[in-house]
């Protein structure tokens, strides 16, 4: 297994590799908008334009974005001390700064961690979490979430979420401009943008999946393990799983298909066996106990 620097260094190489990869698809639509416009160089300066402003928007805002989107508010030490507690012990332990420490009135047991850097980053974790889990699961759970912390991959996460949301609003920008606006510039480049709008609207779908894919259910192998070692009890993050497994209420009002594989394990699942497992965020959950009680 890759060492702890490797793995920040891979994550790090990979936010790289993901802004690249979006913006030559946002390179590719400006460049259709434009040839739609009959001016190639205002599409991809539209294009362009939006897609920085977002992306500087969500790259110092997304993290509280995201917290509002959760309805998490900041826990109060004085409410929940052994919470506040447990983040403080295992930021230690795990050589990072103490994470701003969020709480979701929810009953279902989840939690994720956001931010760009250790410097600026949050844990979250639900009411349910809080009261259904033994000490030693809690602290799993939160040393699970430090890991992600530790290793970067919550900038990855982060950028995974604001990087899909500009794909997806240039897309409707520009099949609208196509399927509702008025354009002179009729023949070879309408005909490019509808089939561009085909193209997209049959690929869609597949947009959730590349969430998927550039955030590595991998990613959640080594937080396990990663997070094993910081609370120094595996078996503990492993009964916690355990029970998130039999917890069969999804946390659908402070999630959504955008912020799902952020969570520990992805609260919008369906309990179906393999064939949804190719679709899912996460790694199967079984295999992740198995893993963490052979560790």
């Amino acid at each position: 297994m890759a060492s702890l620097y490797e793995n920040i260094s891979w994550n790090k190489r990979k936010s790289v590799f993901l802004i690249v990869l979006f913006f030559i698809i946002i390179s590719a639509l400006g460049y259709a908008f434009g040839l739609y416009l009959g001016s190639v160089p205002i599409g991809v300066s539209f294009a362009f334009v939006i897609s920085i402003a977002m992306t500087l928007i969500g790259y110092y805002s997304g993290d509280s974005i995201i917290l509002k989107m959760s309805h998490a508010v900041e826990a109060d030490k004085r409410k929940y001390p052994h919470l506040v507690n447990a983040v403080e012990g295992l930021a230690i332990a795990s050589g990072i700064p103490t994470p701003k420490i969020y709480v979701i009135e929810d009953s279902a047991i989840n939690a994720f961690a956001t931010g760009r850097n250790p410097k600026n980053a949050s844990v979250t974790v639900t009411m349910g979490a809080i009261e259904r889990l033994k000490r030693d699961e809690l602290e799993g759970v939160i040393a699970h979430e430090l890991a992600h912390i530790r290793n970067y991959d919550i900038r990855m996460m982060m950028l995974v979420v604001i990087l899909v949301g500009i794909v997806a609003l240039l897309s409707d920008v520009f099949l609208r401009s196509v399927f509702y606006g008025r354009n002179k510039n009729k023949g070879r480049g309408n005909a490019i943008m509808l089939l561009i709008g085909l193209v997209l609207a049959i690929l869609a779908p597949l947009i959730a999946q590349l969430i998927k894919l550039a955030v590595s259910r991998q990613r959640e192998y080594l937080a396990d393990v990663d997070g094993a070692l910081i609370c120094r009890h595996p078996k503990g993050l492993a009964n916690a799983l355990r029970k998130i497994k039999n917890d069969k209420e999804p946390l659908v009002e402070a999630a959504n298909k955008a912020t799902a594989h952020l969570f520990i394990e992805n609260p919008l699942r369906t309990f179906g066996g393999r064939i949804n497992h190719m679709f899912s965020t996460h790694p199967l959950i079984d295999d992740r106990i198995r893993r963490l009680e052979n560790f």
